[in-house]
């Protein structure tokens, strides 16, 4: 992670031995990386990177922004040894939570992310600074970021990303709704010179989990004037299990065995990309990018013993049981064709963003059991498609104001934007009668194509007010057509006490649309559900909050959440080589979208719903839940300089600490409170306000000599808890120190590295009890330990570049 300001210390700087490092390390960070022993210093360019994000100037940099932000370039996403772009996020940002959850449906293949412990859909994801589109899943188990249909970081290729801006700080006024805790903004590749092809490959310690992965990113001519940059990446992930023994039925005929499977699905990805700009004349440029994006998985679901209850055989099928595998097929696909030049002293941008994402998925391994021994065991479950369409036009000019030191800059823009989501239906077999086991299968019912248009205006001013004092205003106005108008407005500012230290601040509010996956998502499925302090599978529907289902159990239109974003940073730079940033913040949201909790339906409720042709015993749907907080700080800090023989040390410090508190909850529905039913449970707050770790500490060194590179990592992830809704069944997991190591050698254009993640093998704890949904000990570890569950990997790449 590269902070706001990094220093790089001359070659004349105090010569240091090799054999002290370590120790040198230690005492950097013990004693505050005092500067007192450091002398002479040149800038590092990173202090002046040009930035993009959260900004409509061509000369804000990192180092005068006036909001915190991270620039992550290619090299650091490499150094992760990470084939994915979540896991070298989360890797280097203490913000960022990537858990990697199992037995999950299609959460197991499409993983959300956190930032600042928020829902993963309040966090924007642009590319090259367009809006990316978000995934058609939507995350409907218990898992980290229930209820949400984010973007999926894993589609974009990490060999094509030049860096990624993440902008710690509300930007709905900005960018429209979603960037409620920050942006993501991921950077592609530019131009016609050089390429990279790179092999890679590892495997767990424990044997399993192999992994694979072929790319390329080269750059050719286009015409005279053009360039294009071309990526292609293939990878293979093998599964991982550490599930534990079943010894729930000593009558089972695979009794003791470990017949689950807990860990990373089996996994193949294609990608390709291409990004690419033509000059048309000196002031007219074509661009435009393309990402094509195939991962199909096979993850498993929930074992199905061989007995149902006593010795009656569950399906003549399966006479020792049977594990069904989800098979799912995720396809994205985004392009963007623009045109920017400059006219009358405008800068402009016009571009037309298509982006969409469809996962179906077949059952395998399964039966339905009211076919008995005519059923098939494999069935075509369905398929979700989620498509975004925008076109918006940007201008922006400088503006000679009197009394400010420079030109202030002025922005303009308009955009309209286009949302479509469909759901398809599965083959027959697949949901009539008791369903596929596993995952049943979407029905004619729950089938359907939904969408919403939306159109923004949009203005922006920053200025130099004096040499100490920048300042930036921005409004954005929104109208939805299906919930209506909306408008978000940012101040923020930077003022410069003395050369060594700044002070910045900023005030938002914004807003987050209820996306159409969780207005319209409907489906009948089998899931487990704790019952009286025991687990069990339990046939459930999700209702679309339109659907007759929802509303004769209470259901209600849903809303826009709305929030408002307060942040106070101090940067602080006591010499060149070394610079520490902390920004606090808090961040107030109003009427947040959650999915609500299991509601076991009584018999008068079943009844209720079996009159409309539903056949379930439990239910979900969306709601705006409730009102909360969160306050939190982040603190980065470093220290790079030149040791003796050319050799160069840098260290990062990164730490995040968050706490979310409830302001408010909606009112139950009258018919659930007649039921004995609360739609917003205990164990649904607090999935979204304690699941994810309360804080998160990195500590990372890179030291280089000559040829040779060594990359170390050590991080601590604060505790976690894994709630329920009967407090004594609530389970506090403990924090963990996990350590990271890597080294490459360079000869030529060629590069061989090697690693090792998770050093000291650390597993998170284990899970105490059937009421955490352990099933008798055979799901041995929680979905939300933010680092997995897989142990030791150790991973090797070459590469070739020129």
């Amino acid at each position: 992670m590269k902070p706001n300001t990094t220093i790089r210390v001359t070659s004349d700087a105090i010569p240091f031995s090799r054999l002290q490092l370590s120790s040198l390390i230690a005492t950097l960070f013990i004693t505050g990386l005092s500067p007192a022993a450091f002398a002479q210093v040149s800038a590092d360019s990173d202090a002046a990177q040009v930035i993009v994000t959260g900004t409509r100037s061509v000369k804000r940099t990192v180092s005068d922004s006036e909001a915190p932000i991270d620039v992550l370039s290619n090299k650091d996403l490499q150094n992760t040894g990470s084939l994915e772009l979540g896991t070298a996020l989360t890797k280097l940002l203490p913000s960022l939570n990537f858990p990697r959850p199992a037995v999950a449906d299609g959460t197991s293949s499409n993983r959300p992310a956190q930032l600042r412990g928020l829902s993963p859909d309040q966090t924007l994801v642009l590319v090259n600074g367009k809006r990316w589109h978000t995934t058609a899943v939507v995350n409907v188990n218990g898992t980290a970021g229930r209820g949400s249909a984010p973007a999926d970081l894993n589609t974009i290729p990490v060999s094509a990303i030049e860096r990624v801006e993440v902008l710690r700080d509300g930007a709905a006024a900005q960018y429209g709704s979603d960037a409620i805790a920050g942006v993501i903004n991921i950077i592609l590749k530019k131009g016609a010179e050089g390429g990279e092809i790179q092999l890679g490959g590892g495997r767990t310690s424990q044997g399993d989990g192999n992994q694979r992965s072929i790319s390329a990113n080269f750059g050719t001519q286009l015409g005279d004037k053009g360039w294009a940059r071309w990526t292609v990446e293939q990878k293979h992930q093998g599964d991982t299990n550490r599930a534990g023994p079943d010894l729930r039925n000593p009558l089972e005929p695979l009794y003791g065995r470990v017949n689950q499977k807990q860990g990373d699905p089996d996994l193949g990805q294609i990608q390709f990309g291409v990004n690419a700009g033509l000059a048309l004349s000196d002031d007219l440029e074509l661009y435009g990018f393309l990402q094509y994006s195939q991962r199909k998985t096979d993850a498993a679901a929930t074992w199905r013993t061989a007995y149902s209850s006593g010795t009656t055989l569950r399906s003549p099928l399966y006479p020792q049981g049977f594990l069904p595998n989800l098979a799912a097929n995720n396809e994205d696909l985004s392009a963007v064709l623009g045109l920017k030049g400059k006219t009358a002293g405008w800068r402009w941008d016009t571009s037309l963003n298509s982006g969409s994402n469809s996962f179906s998925l077949d059952v395998n391994n399964s039966a339905n059991l009211s076919l008995g021994a005519a059923s098939p065991t494999s069935f075509y479950a369905g398929k979700l498609k989620n498509t975004q369409t925008l076109l918006n036009l940007d201008a922006a000019t400088e503006l000679d104001i009197p009394g400010l030191s420079n030109p202030a800059t002025l922005a303009l823009g308009a955009e309209y934007r286009r949302d479509q989501y469909a759901i398809s239906a599965g083959e027959v077999n697949s949901y009539s009668g008791s369903g596929a086991q596993g995952f049943s299968g979407f029905q004619p019912s729950n089938a359907g194509s939904f969408q919403r248009h939306n159109l923004s205006f949009y203005a922006n001013l920053e200025a130099e007010i004096s040499r100490q004092l920048s300042a930036s205003v921005a409004v954005r106005h929104e109208n939805y057509s299906d919930f209506g108008n909306v408008t978000s407005g940012k101040l923020s500012a930077r003022y410069v006490v003395v050369p060594e230290l700044a002070f910045r601040a900023a005030i938002s509010n914004g807003f987050r649309a209820p996306s159409l996956a969780q207005q319209n998502y409907t489906i009948s499925t089998t899931n487990l559900i704790t019952i009286n302090g025991s687990s069990q599978l339990v046939d459930t529907g999700t209702f679309g909050v339109a659907t007759a289902a929802a509303k004769a159990l209470g259901a209600k239109p849903l809303q826009a959440e709305t929030s408002r974003n307060l942040s106070l940073g101090t940067v602080w730079q006591p010499v060149r080589q070394a610079s520490l940033s902390v920004d606090a913040y808090q961040i107030d949201i109003d009427k947040r979208i959650l999915y609500s909790g299991n509601l076991v339906l009584p018999a008068s409720l079943q009844s209720l719903l079996a009159k409309q042709g539903v056949l379930v015993g439990a239910a979900r749907y969306f709601a705006n839940a409730f009102d909360t907080r969160t306050r939190g700080v982040d603190v980065v800090g470093t220290y790079q300089w030149q040791l003796a023989d050319k050799d160069t040390l840098g260290l990062t410090l990164g730490y995040n600490r968050n706490t979310t508190s409830v302001s408010g909850v909606a009112a139950n529905p009258d018919i659930l409170t007649q039921n004995n039913l609360t739609l917003i449970d205990k164990q649904t707050i607090e999935r979204a306000t304690l699941s994810s770790p309360k804080d998160k500490l990195s500590l990372s060194a890179d030291y280089a000599s000559g040829a040779w590179n060594l990359h170390t990592q050590v991080t601590r992830y604060g505790s976690f808890v894994s709630p329920q809704n009967n407090p004594a069944l609530d389970q506090t997991y403990s924090a963990n120190i996990v350590a990271d190591i890597a080294i490459s050698y360079r000869s030529g254009r060629w590069k061989l590295s090697a690693g090792i993640d998770n050093l000291n093998d650390k597993y998170p704890d284990k899970v105490t009890s059937n009421g955490n949904l352990n099933t008798g000990g055979t799901l041995a570890y929680s979905t939300f330990s933010p680092y997995g569950f897989n142990g030791r990997y150790l991973y090797a790449k070459a590469s070739y570049a020129w």
